[in-house]
């Protein structure tokens, strides 16, 4: 039997992996990461839901993602750029090679696609 065409985003479907930033990129607070990842494709697809408790990290991208904050407030600052508040409905892609800092001032999650 095939798999559904048709797939909710549901965090109740899996059970969260459990993380946390590098030690070498954590800069403040003890930030711990939920991730509920609905979707992997082979080519390198993925889509699901990711949460972050307090805590500030450097973050870089080789891959492209497409980022849709559902809860929570976070700053978002890239290297030699400016800082950008995200708060619930805000909808942002990050492409490749974006550097920066992630500083989570209240607990966020955010649903995600990306792409390798």
């Amino acid at each position: 039997m095939s798999a559904p065409r048709f797939l909710s985003v549901d965090v109740g479907s899996v059970e969260p992996e459990l993380g946390a930033p590098a030690p070498d990129r954590l800069i403040s607070g003890d930030p711990v990461f939920r991730t509920w990842n609905i979707e992997e494709r082979d080519g390198g697809l993925y889509a699901g839901i990711w949460e972050a408790t307090p805590g500030k990290w450097r973050i870089e991208y080789d891959e492209w993602e497409f980022c849709h904050i559902l809860s929570g407030v976070s700053v978002i600052s890239e290297d030699g750029g400016e800082a950008r508040t995200v708060r619930a409905g805000d909808s942002f892609v990050l492409r490749p090679g974006f550097k920066g800092i992630w500083e989570v001032l209240e607990t966020t999650r955010k649903e995600y696609v990306i792409r390798l």
